[in-house]
């Protein structure tokens, strides 16, 4: 009947129980007394029967069962045959009383539920990553059928150096009957004889990492209590497929890309010459997930913290770069890349992640802000985080907090090189991430600005962000995290500042339009670029974009930079031919001059060009003249303007990037022209070629050439070359390359993954930067 406490010794339980033979069931006529049973009662049995007596029977000479094969009751004074000759021992029955866990199977392959729906089966190996606030599935073999009426089990789940209850870094699960949201809880869905499997599930603010597993069973009748650890661990992840968890992402298009993607686009150069490189991401690779919770395990916020990810994010900020935490990537802007590999010579994350791991922590030489960026979204999309690359074109430091990007400049309109702290790079890459935003008013959930290259300290240490893009698009500066500099970065004026002979400064000139500009990312299933400069800011000299410039900069240091407006009928720009200049050929720019007014204008423009850094900060000055122009009313005027090859050849630092400074004043009216645009010499991408069909397990080719562009050899050329799915890592030492001369090289690799994969190659020269290329490789089943 339901409910009734089922006895080894009913012969019904034969079959169903492990160790429970039929003549288990079977009556043994009784000769002894009462006095010798007492005798032969074990020691075991003894303190049993003190400590719960219902849990042993009184020793009988009678005995009442079904014999199911003849459908006979023995009753009592009946006499059956002897069919055992001894019935089982006290020690016997509490073995076979006890419940204990045989084996745990996690259900982790790839073809199994759990990592279907968990979207983790793209991940290496076979431990089990499940995803947070999801219920996942397990199987238990127990030493005998678990009885709800009589045995206890539950799951033990720890985390951390130090696990506690109090902190969610130790986790007891109990077995219910019905599952309930938002709670840790086990219910059995299936039992088979010993076979039990279990639904698990957890709330979405459980804390990410490794966590070990325990199942602890109990036997009501014996107060036994047994545990088994697996030797597998369990991943927990962040869920943005859960709409509890905070980094819940809606659409399914943009979850592909923003976390299952492990390829992506990376954007460089200027805003008038925008350069595109492939990325391997490489979430899913061998080691990388051991990798990226490493990085967790190396900084100084503690496991109870990982639930939050507004709090991880942070993390990842500081510890990617190396400054003051030994984080992942050390940079290194000089040029001098001795002891690492070149910024530019890196295609993707997976080398750097693992080397980083393999050996302790020890910082990764060398990375730029490309590279920081790529780490950033890779250890962000293997966590659960959605994330992306972006790209901002003409990105400003502010290095004083004012919010505004600042120019000095002498009695004479020369650039004043010792105060120009401030800077505009070329282009800079950061990342966004998606999530929620609790700890801020409403509406600032969404993408989240965050910046793993060292630039400023935020709190002490070498981060930034995350900050909420509709809090830098309006202006609100004071909402955390670092959200000021993000805003200067995007959307900062540039105000040019003039010395007086007493050493003082007046402001003469400021520029509204020249930050922020063309800020891209790679678009969603395609390898498309998209701007998203208005997720960053309204449009340039909007009322909206006025106002949010205004609000900021009552919270800088500098609240009262504005000068009352001037006339300005005289414009200069500066404007290039198709893509722009080549490496190894002149530079032709085209400096436009025009008169807006009724009046004649003259002015003497001071130009100078100057190597420069990506990052805005020049180098050497390497030409400069003065250009006397005189316009007529409406009148405009173009300036061809050279810089021949032989000026440049031996000055350029990495990214080939240059900065044309203009300045002058309009002699009739006093107005300050002044206009500074980088540029940078375009170089030739790597053509990749496949060779045949591509199938798993078997080699194939691809052809990769190169032509050097430039009137010199190359020396020491090496090109690097990897694929998810086809190859780790391989450097092709090429050597030298002639003046002008093609190079051909066959790498052989043997794809493991099938589908459309991409083999990436970047060459690796200290004369010659940024050349790279990609190609699909559509990979087929095995035959």
């Amino acid at each position: 009947m339901p409910g009734e406490r089922l006895s080894i010794r009913d012969n019904s339980a034969v079959g169903r129980f492990h160790g429970v033979s039929e003549s288990n069931g079977r009556a043994v006529p009784e000769k002894n007394t009462e006095a010798k049973v007492k005798k032969e009662e074990s020691g075991c049995q003894r303190w049993l029967r003190k400590a719960c007596p219902c849990c042993i029977r009184k020793q009988s000479t009678s005995y009442d069962f079904t014999n199911e094969t003849e459908g006979a009751v023995v009753g009592e004074g009946e006499k059956e045959e002897p069919a055992s000759p001894v019935p089982p021992s006290g020690d016997t029955e509490l073995t076979e009383l006890s419940l204990a866990v045989r084996s745990v199977d996690l259900l982790s392959r790839k073809s199994d539920r759990n990592k279907k729906e968990h979207h983790t089966d793209k991940y290496y190996g076979d431990q089990l990553i499940i995803r947070r606030g999801q219920t996942f599935q397990t199987e238990l073999e127990l030493s005998r059928p678990f009885n709800p009426n009589t045995d206890k089990l539950h799951l033990e789940l720890k985390t951390g150096p130090l696990p506690l209850v109090s902190k969610g870094t130790h986790i007891i699960i109990p077995v219910v009957e019905e599952l309930q949201d938002e709670r840790w809880e086990a219910k059995i869905v299936e039992q088979n004889i010993n076979r039990v499997k279990l639904s698990v599930n957890s709330p979405a603010t459980a804390v990410i990492g490794k966590y070990k597993l325990t199942v602890a069973t109990q036997c009501l009748k014996t107060g036994e209590t047994t545990t088994h650890d697996p030797d597998k661990d369990i991943y927990m992840l962040f869920n943005p497929w859960c709409e509890e968890d905070t980094v819940y992402m809606e659409s399914e298009k943009e979850l592909t890309e923003y976390v299952l993607n492990d390829t992506g686009r990376i954007y460089y150069g200027t805003e008038m010459q925008i350069g595109a490189r492939t990325w391997n991401f490489g979430q899913f690779d061998e080691g990388i997930l051991e990798a990226c919770l490493f990085v967790l395990d190396n900084s100084e916020v503690p496991p109870p913290g990982r639930g939050n990810p507004v709090s991880v994010v942070r993390v990842i900020s500081a510890m990617i770069n190396s400054p003051d935490d030994r984080g992942v990537l050390e940079g290194n802007w000089s040029g001098n890349y001795t002891g690492g590999t070149s910024p530019a010579a890196w295609s993707g994350s997976v080398e750097i992640l693992r080397q980083y791991h393999r050996e302790g922590g020890t910082p990764v030489k060398y990375g730029q802000c490309w590279v920081f960026s790529g780490i950033t979204t890779t250890v962000l999309r293997c966590l659960g985080i959605p994330a992306r690359s972006v790209t901002n074109f003409q990105s400003a430091h502010d290095t004083d907090v004012s919010l505004t990007t600042d120019v000095y400049l002498d009695e004479n309109m020369e650039y004043i090189h010792d105060l120009n702290s401030d800077s505009i790079w070329n282009f800079h890459v950061w990342n966004d991430c998606w999530m929620a935003r609790p700890d801020l008013p409403p509406g600032m959930g969404g993408w989240q600005a965050v910046d793993s290259t060292p630039q400023e300290t935020s709190h002490g240490t070498f981060r930034c962000g995350p900050a909420s893009l509709a809090a830098v698009r309006s202006g609100q500066v004071y909402l955390k995290y670092d959200t000021p500099f993000v805003f200067a970065e995007v959307n900062s004026d540039k105000i040019y500042w003039q010395r007086n002979l007493d050493g003082s400064f007046n402001q003469i000139h400021s520029e509204k339009k020249v930050v922020g500009h063309c800020i891209s990312t790679k678009a969603v299933g395609s390898d498309e670029r998209i701007d998203i400069t208005n997720i960053y800011k309204y449009p340039e000299d909007s009322e909206e974009e006025r106002i949010a410039v205004e609000t900021a900069c009552r919270y800088g240091s500098k609240p009262h930079v504005y000068s009352s407006p001037i006339a300005e009928d005289v414009v200069v720009e500066v404007r290039m031919d198709g893509e722009g200049p080549r490496m190894g050929g002149d530079a032709q720019l085209k400096i436009v001059v025009k008169n807006t007014s009724s009046q004649p204008r003259r002015t003497t423009l001071h130009s100078q060009v100057a190597v420069m850094y990506y990052t805005g900060v020049l180098k050497d000055t390497m030409k400069k003249e003065k250009l006397n122009v005189e316009l007529m009313p409406q009148e405009e005027k173009i300036i061809e303007w050279i810089l021949p090859y032989k000026q440049y050849q031996n000055q350029l630092v990495d990214q080939a990037a240059l900065m044309l400074t203009l300045s002058g004043r309009v002699t009739e009216t006093q107005q300050v022209l002044a206009n500074q645009t980088s540029f940078r010499l375009r170089t030739p991408d790597l053509q990749i070629e496949p060779i045949g069909e591509a199938y798993v397990g078997k080699e194939t080719s691809a052809k990769i050439t190169f032509t050097n562009p430039l009137p010199c050899t190359l020396r020491n050329v090496v090109v690097r070359v990897e694929g998810l799915g086809l190859r780790d890592l391989h450097p092709i030492i090429v050597g030298d390359v002639g003046k002008h001369a093609n190079v051909t090289v066959t790498e052989h690799f043997i794809p493991t993954i099938a589908g459309k994969r991409k083999l990436v190659a970047s060459l690796d020269c200290k004369q010659l930067s940024q050349v790279h290329g990609v190609a699909d490789i559509n990979v087929h089943e095995s035959q």
